[in-house]
């Protein structure tokens, strides 16, 4: 992937619709035997076109990862619907059907947190695939293969453990084992932040050039500006619970409205309009690690045949 993300044709319904949504935490009092709600998600609204890549952003504690997880059904929305596809997410009952499951995945920042350690890293994609009750076992690891090819992997990779794998390596076992359901909307919950730049740089590309391939929608969330910058259409601000500013993502991060967006930016000079040059200093940086990759990548399987 090179340069910022552009926009997706807005005219198309919403896959994702989250309107005055809401999210509750009970937790106890002062004195320890009384409990309150604390509202940490505060009526938000926003949507996700088939296809586009949205931005949410904010600091830690500002209702992010709560979202994503109110999305996912892991955290229980108190007010306000969610919509995929135009159903609401609440009337799904109180488990989880296995084709929202499909339908809605994740990728994590630590993704050797989810992977077995005593397990081969193929077989995490072949148990979701036996869980959804998709091909037998033959298909079930063909299918396997064919993820993590798309991923940039080899069939090498499907018998190695989670120690014997990178950091970025491991990121793109998540990302296969997301996609390989093939899923229209992934939650990508801070899912670059543990790696380095140039490990970064690769994975944004993966998920945009995979973005491109399949047509999936992506929630971006992350406290990186530079990050949204590089791969979202649209961002929307948190700020304790309430999204203050939302928009097209060069129209927020150039002209901020908001005095927080503001803050934002003046605290990632990166992400700053007057770092325009240091941001192209960058992508070209973050190109030619990608090239370098590639080349790499192509002479090994050269060599290999």
């Amino acid at each position: 992937m090179t340069g910022t993300a552009t926009g997706t044709a807005q005219g198309d319904a919403p896959l994702l619709d989250v309107r005055d949504l809401r999210v509750d935490y009970d937790v106890a009092g002062a004195a320890g035997w009384r409990r309150r709600a604390l509202t940490v998600v505060k009526g938000i609204s926003f949507t996700i076109a088939p296809g586009e890549t949205y931005g949410l952003v904010g600091e830690s504690g500002s209702g992010k990862s709560t979202t994503g997880r109110a999305i996912l059904r892991l955290a229980d929305v108190s007010g306000g619907t969610i919509l995929v596809d135009g159903q609401d997410v609440a009337t799904l009952g109180r488990r989880t059907p296995l084709a929202y499951r499909r339908d809605v995945q994740a990728v994590y920042q630590d993704p050797a947190a989810s992977l077995n350690p005593r397990h081969r890293a193929g077989r995490a994609l072949t148990e979701t695939l036996a869980r959804h009750g998709l091909g037998d076992r033959d298909e079930r690891r063909r299918r396997a293969a064919e993820a993590f090819e798309q991923v940039g992997l080899t069939t090498e990779h499907l018998t190695r453990y989670p120690s014997q794998m990178s950091g970025g390596q491991l990121q793109r076992v998540a990302i296969a084992r997301a996609l390989v359901l093939g899923p229209r909307l992934v939650v990508c919950d801070e899912a670059v932040s543990a790696l380095d730049l140039s490990t970064q740089a690769q994975i944004l590309s993966l998920l945009t050039d995979l973005q491109s391939a399949s047509g999936v929608s992506y929630l971006f969330i992350t406290h990186d500006l530079g990050v949204v910058r590089h791969v979202a259409h649209r961002v929307g601000v948190l700020r304790g619970g309430e999204l203050v500013e939302q928009g097209e993502t060069r129209q927020v991060l150039d002209h901020p409205r908001h005095e927080y967006t503001r803050s934002l930016l003046a605290a990632s000079p990166a992400s700053h309009p007057e770092g325009r040059e240091e941001r192209r200093a960058e992508r070209a940086a973050r190109r030619a690690v990608t090239a370098r990759a590639a080349t790499a990548g192509a002479t090994t399987a050269q060599e290999a045949a």
